[in-house]
């Protein structure tokens, strides 16, 4: 275990969508001043073509068709107004222009709304999908104060291989973070596993060795059943904690090849708790058989355990430099029954402030208080 001395530490709203709401309508004035300051030989139907095309991918129907109906009618009334040699035709092919222009933009917003449905017909089901694998766990167990985040990558993903879990068992509260080799479905699958297995096994086994234990088996079992590649390699590396009942103000660790986890004290002082044995992750068992021995840990009332995916610690800005928790967090303090989510509330933000928004992990997290008082 490390422990990091205090270092105190002390998003722009995008403007995007304010600028696409004024922009039609900005086009089409611009499109009449430009008309009137110029030569009738010159015309500004660009603008008033662009005006609709711009409007049908952002605005609901009523607004683009109106948007395209104001620029037929802009290019009609001011063609009309400054009338040439040769204006009939002109007026005319203006006129069929701004009309097909006005068609395409009905059919672009039809198609980009059938797309928005079909999105969000699919980011419900991931939504559903989250709950049922990933279920957000009571802000109260077993007298401790938690919070959970998941954090996606990808925008509209909702869940890939990293996983958590609280359980309130007998033997006390029983805690697991991992992340599982590989992406989409499968990893989903893979993620299923574990914290089923897991669940399980918290409420059944008398250690927490034994619950590493029936972990790997179950993984064992799953990678027998997958075909190819991942019957051979597939792992998750995890960190797997119990907080037992009772004034003993302990926590026990098992590390599996995980990010090594936090622990906030009181004070603002923060301890890496760094594993007295490396281990290999989880579903490795090929490679070798070792004992899992948990490391015990001082717990004691308004200190925090921060568990997390590699998506936090490896989360790198544009100079390829990570995102460091144990430095970013020393120092800082997160009281009350509340401080767990402001916590992973302050590390969400800081690390897409960190990455600019481009981060390329998903990222789990897990924080647990125990409080100063029952009521605190």
């Amino acid at each position: 275990m490390r422990e990091q001395s205090p270092v105190p530490r002390e998003r722009t709203l995008p403007r995007e969508r304010a600028l696409i709401r004024v922009l039609p309508p900005l086009l089409l004035i611009g499109g009449v001043c430009f008309d009137a300051l110029t030569p009738p030989e010159f015309t500004a139907a660009p603008l008033f073509a662009a005006a609709p095309l711009i409007a049908a991918p952002f605005f609901r129907l009523r607004t683009t068709v109106a948007v395209a109906a104001a620029s037929c009618a802009a290019v009609l009334t001011l063609r009309m107004t400054h009338r040439v040699g040769g204006a009939d035709v002109q007026v005319v092919t203006e006129l069929l222009t701004m009309l097909t222009v006005g068609v395409l933009a009905v059919v672009i917003n039809r198609v980009v709304r059938r797309g928005d449905a079909r999105l969000a017909s699919a980011r419900s089901i991931a939504e559903a999908t989250q709950r049922a694998v990933l279920p957000q766990p009571d802000p109260r167990i077993g007298g401790l104060d938690i919070a959970a985040r998941y954090e996606a990558a990808q925008a509209d993903a909702f869940i890939g291989g990293d996983l958590y879990a609280v359980q309130d068992t007998p033997h006390g509260v029983r805690l697991v973070v991992g992340d599982v080799r590989g992406k989409g479905m499968g990893a989903v699958s893979a993620v299923a596993v574990v914290i089923g297995a897991f669940r399980e096994a918290a409420e059944q086994e008398a250690s927490l060795e034994a619950v590493a234990q029936r972990l790997e088996r179950a993984l064992a079992r799953e990678g027998m059943r997958r075909d190819g590649l991942d019957a051979f390699e597939g792992f998750t590396t995890a960190v797997l904690a119990e907080i037992p009942r009772g004034a003993d103000g302990i926590v026990r660790i098992i590390n599996r090849g995980h990010p090594e986890p936090l622990l906030l004290r009181g004070d603002g002082r923060l301890c890496v708790l760094t594993p007295s044995e490396h281990a290999l992750p989880l579903g490795m068992g090929d490679l070798g058989t070792w004992p899992d021995r948990a490391d015990e840990t001082p717990f004691p009332p308004g200190t925090t355990l921060l568990l997390h995916t590699d998506g936090l610690s490896e989360a790198r800005d544009e100079h390829g430099e990570f995102y460091d928790p144990a430095t970013r967090l020393g120092g800082r303090i997160f009281p009350g029954p509340s401080g767990p989510d402001a916590l992973l509330a302050t590390l969400v933000d800081e690390v897409r402030r960190h990455t600019g928004g481009g981060a390329t992990d998903d990222m789990a997290l897990l924080a647990v208080r125990r409080p100063l008082t029952p009521r605190d």
